[in-house]
């Protein structure tokens, strides 16, 4: 699964005429360490699942389709606490796969321990497009559609929250056209600065939730700073 990206709409234009990109996305891990370029507000890793850890998956939903749990972890409890969390009887695949990805953020920010949130969702837990007052997360979807996002360029931040005067986000003049929005897919691993990072206020990535309907299933994984 590659993430779906909208040309020319994913770059910022300078005042020289030259494009930057505020986004790095790329098939290999590596690419996350992008988020600490000045213009880079989200670093998207290409992920692709095989059949076993996709079946992982389904068999987690199935068995817990209302699982929803915010936790502390390091690199080194995670699997553990992620056992515990889950009665003990969660497939071993997603887990150490969620524990990999513990590792890999608390490596990268040189982190102790993180504050992690999986859970399977019904309806969209941010519906209206928004910044994160954190410095950084890492969001994955395992399952279902995955998160939107617009591209510094293509926002008006003035009609962020208050500012849109309770219209719609299609309607208040945040972005102008939907071919404006982003998609991240199904197991891209996501790195979204927020207001919080340092040197970045008033440049948090702008994103929300996708719609899901009432027949559909999110599994969603989120990682921020312990």
């Amino acid at each position: 699964m590659t993430s779906t990206l909208t040309e020319p709409n994913s770059v910022e234009i300078l005042a020289n005429g030259q494009q930057t990109p505020c986004f790095s996305s790329r098939r290999e891990p590596t690419v996350l360490a992008d988020i600490y370029q000045e213009d880079i507000n989200i670093a998207i890793w290409q992920r692709q699942f095989d059949q076993p850890l996709v079946d992982a998956t389904n068999q987690f939903i199935t068995s817990r389709p209302n699982f929803n749990k915010s936790l502390n972890v390091s690199p080194e409890s995670a699997y553990e606490t992620l056992q515990y969390a889950t009665d003990g009887n969660a497939p071993e695949l997603l887990l150490r796969n969620i524990a990999e990805l513990v590792d890999m953020f608390c490596y990268l920010f040189e982190l102790e321990d993180a504050g992690l949130r999986l859970a399977t969702l019904n309806s969209a837990m941010c519906p209206r497009f928004h910044v994160d007052q954190v410095p950084c997360r890492l969001v994955t979807t395992y399952h279902g559609t995955a998160t939107q996002w617009l591209a510094n360029n293509a926002i008006d931040r003035s009609k962020l929250g208050r500012g849109s005067n309770g219209l719609p986000d299609a309607e208040s003049g945040l972005y102008n056209a939907e071919n404006d929005i982003q998609h991240l897919s199904v197991g891209d691993v996501a790195l979204l600065k927020g207001e919080r990072w340092i040197g970045n206020e008033n440049k948090g990535l702008v994103h929300r939730s996708p719609n899901i309907q009432s027949s559909e299933t999110r599994l969603l994984l989120t990682l921020d700073f312990g």
